[in-house]
């Protein structure tokens, strides 16, 4: 009896066990998706083996476009499009055949679905997908490429009952086009098609002087520049992706490479500086034309007039007139000027959210109808203090967090995905209407390929409702991206950002590339060498980790997005070389000073010939470092961008490795004198000191 008990007890024990799991096995069988679905239900899965037959329910333009990029994209897949193979059924909500699936399948399509809403489900061995507009069909096609497992006759589609729809209605990407990288215009097409397939429907390129204007031609230089017939062409390719082109011209400050040409001078706040001088005429002139060219070649609904940053306001024409009424005045009312002079564009203005912010009650004064685009790039518990003075003023915002990539070797993606999560789930509480993450390329190095990690999980936190999990993005994202199935690609991501930490945690900011550029022999590179010592180490085996997961999913077999990976590997490479360089710097002025200080020792002089000629040697290997980079840099750089600004960063790689090469010649001079003379020159005429000691 006891042993009955005893065993009745086990057996609800182990039942009470299975039901308390099956959600979690549910849980873990939900397919990686990005972005993830609303609504998610598993259903029985369907071989693609026979490949499959696809119909749509109207002759519409776009539904045809939906249906051509649906069927690219599984022929790429090796599924065939036969008349035998599973039915694929585009419908949307009002046509017949949408209203018969809807009700065969006890489904329902409500009203906040439907500008991009979709639903998509597998029922008798078939796959629809309904929507009550274009871009829902579209953006439900793009969740079914997702939905496809394995390829040819081992393709498989995950069963499901999908409903969805987006939290925010524009979710976008802010490309930097001014600070070096110019992307070709095949490049920027393969944006578009990448952007659409994760649901963004917002490109905003950002022109300082880098926009060819009919009016004012001078600013853009030939090949560093964006075309009309580029921009034209450009504007028809996204429409078919159902992605709108938002073009921000800056419109009062960074506007320093226009007011250094003589013929714009006068319109500088300050001399060769980088403001507009509000009280100049001419000020809103340059800006009528400028936007008046803009308006016939992007026909979305918005410009963006930028007005960030404007630093030198007040301090020269302004002065006086900024010391009466106040910074805030003066700014909101050059903002308001231009507005009006814009008007009749009849085009919603948006500008960065920056300078107003700070003076809540002359943000009162801003036409309603302008859109505030609230930035801020660091995670943060609260981000109502930029987004308050515009909400409570009747404003429309969207909010800009940022992939946090200018200026490093790599971007620091604990910065991004943590600032991506609490900005734009702040600005959806607050009732923003958009997210606009922004890529800047401050110091002209940036590579856009370095970016997608950052950029995808932004385009999960727009479309998804609160705060997106970080953890689940990440544990998704190389197999949707790139279809690396072993998670060593994500790994690796994870392992970069552990190598950004070493850097913080040893009282650095992060992996910057004025470290990657920095003379450790100098003043400022013994203080940095200094701080960051304790841990080269461990960012070292942080990015050979990276590239070693790297190289074993490559193994594992073909990836999607090659370039994507490959910049990964390139970021790798830098993180690992930035920390040998000052391993290396260090090992080879400890050690020459201490053969200089044992010069006159009889043992020790046996030894220095031999010693100086291997450092000459590691010498070498800092330029052989920097040279290997260098093509790998230019590879890169090349398949996105024109070769224009280039040279600008090559010159980098060359100045660097010709300072090593310098270096290993006089080591080399050092070891013929000690042939000649059994002396050696001290470590202050090889430049070695001050040296960082042990």
């Amino acid at each position: 009896m006891i042993r009955a008990n005893f065993y009745s007890v086990a057996l609800c024990v182990t039942v009470l066990g299975m039901l308390i799991a099956m959600p979690v096995f549910a849980q873990i069988q939900r397919p990686a998706l990005i972005p993830e679905p609303r609504e998610f239900e598993s259903r029985e899965n369907l071989s693609l083996a026979h490949g499959i037959s696809l119909s749509t329910s109207t002759k519409d333009a776009e539904d045809s476009f939906t249906s051509d990029d649906l069927l690219a994209a599984l022929k790429e897949q090796g599924i065939a499009h036969t008349a035998k193979g599973v039915h694929v059924y585009l419908l949307r909500d009002v046509s017949p055949a949408g209203k018969r699936a809807l009700a065969g399948g006890k489904l329902s399509f409500d009203p906040q679905m439907q500008d991009e809403g979709y639903l998509l489900f597998t029922s008798k061995g078939s796959i629809y997908i309904v929507a009550h507009a274009a871009a829902g069909l579209f953006y439900g096609a793009q969740t079914a490429k997702q939905l496809i497992s394995g390829s040819g006759e081992s393709a498989v589609f995950q069963g499901c009952m999908i409903r969805d729809w987006p939290a925010m209605k524009y979710r976008g990407v802010h490309d930097d086009l001014s600070r070096g990288p110019v992307p070709t215009l095949e490049f920027q097409k393969k944006q578009i098609r990448t952007f659409a397939a994760y649901k963004m429907n917002v490109y905003s390129p950002y022109f300082e002087h880098t926009m060819q204007y009919a009016s004012n031609p001078l600013p853009a230089l030939p090949g560093g520049s964006m075309s009309k017939a580029d921009a034209e062409a450009l504007v028809e390719y996204a429409k078919q992706y159902h992605v709108t082109i938002v073009p921000e011209q800056e419109a009062f400050g960074h506007l320093h490479h226009m007011l250094i040409l003589q013929q714009y001078a006068h319109l500088a706040e300050v001399p060769n500086g980088s403001v507009l001088a509000p009280g100049e005429a001419g000020s809103l002139q340059v800006i009528k034309d400028w936007f008046t060219e803009l308006a016939a070649i992007f026909p979305g609904p918005f410009l963006h007039i930028g007005a960030d940053e404007t630093f030198e306001l007040g301090q020269g024409k302004t002065a006086d007139d900024v010391k009466q009424r106040g910074l805030g005045a003066v700014y909101v009312d050059f903002l308001t000027k231009i507005h009006t002079e814009l008007e009749p564009l009849h085009r919603r203005l948006m500008f960065w959210g920056d300078v107003a912010m700070n003076d809540p009650a002359q943000v009162m004064r801003l036409p309603k109808d302008m859109v505030a685009v609230a930035w801020h790039y660091e995670p943060e518990e609260d981000f109502s203090k930029w987004l308050d003075p515009y909400t409570k003023a009747g404003m429309e915002t969207w909010v800009a967090p940022g992939v946090n990539n200018w200026s490093r070797v790599y971007p620091n993606n604990n910065l991004a995905l943590k600032n991506i999560q609490g900005f734009v789930a702040a600005g959806q509480k607050a009732g923003s209407t958009g997210v606009l993450n922004t890529i800047w390329n401050d110091d002209g190095e940036g590579l856009f390929v370095e970016d997608w990690y950052g950029i995808l999980f932004g385009s999960a936190a727009g479309w998804q409702p609160g705060a997106s999990d970080i953890a689940e993005f990440q544990k998704n994202y190389g197999k949707v991206f790139h279809g690396d199935a072993t998670g060593d690609l994500d790994q690796a991501q994870i392992a970069l950002m552990q190598a950004h930490l070493a850097f913080e945690k040893a009282g650095v900011e992060d992996a910057k590339d004025g470290l990657f550029w920095l003379d450790p022999w100098s003043a400022e590179g013994q203080a940095t060498a200094a701080k960051i010592k304790p841990v080269l180490e461990e960012i070292r085996t942080d990015a050979e980790r990276a590239l070693t997961l790297i190289a074993q999913a490559r193994q594992a077999g073909k990836l999607r997005e090659s370039d994507a990976v490959d910049a990964v590997e390139l970021g790798a490479r830098r993180m690992d070389f930035l920390a040998l360089k000052f391993q290396t710097a260090a090992d080879i002025a400890e050690t020459y000073q201490k053969l200089y200080q044992d010069q006159n020792d009889t043992e020790a002089r046996k030894h220095i010939s031999g010693s100086v000629r291997n450092l000459a040697g590691r010498s070498l290997d800092l330029r052989e470092g920097y040279g290997y980079i260098r093509d790998l840099y230019k590879d890169a750089w090349l398949k996105e961008n024109r070769p224009y600004w280039l040279d600008n960063v090559l010159a980098e790689y060359d100045l660097s490795m010709q300072l090593w090469i310098v270096r290993a010649e006089k080591l080399r001079a050092a070891r013929q004198q000690w042939s000649s003379t059994h002396t050696l020159p001290s470590p202050e005429l090889l430049g070695m000191t001050p040296v960082v000691s042990k």
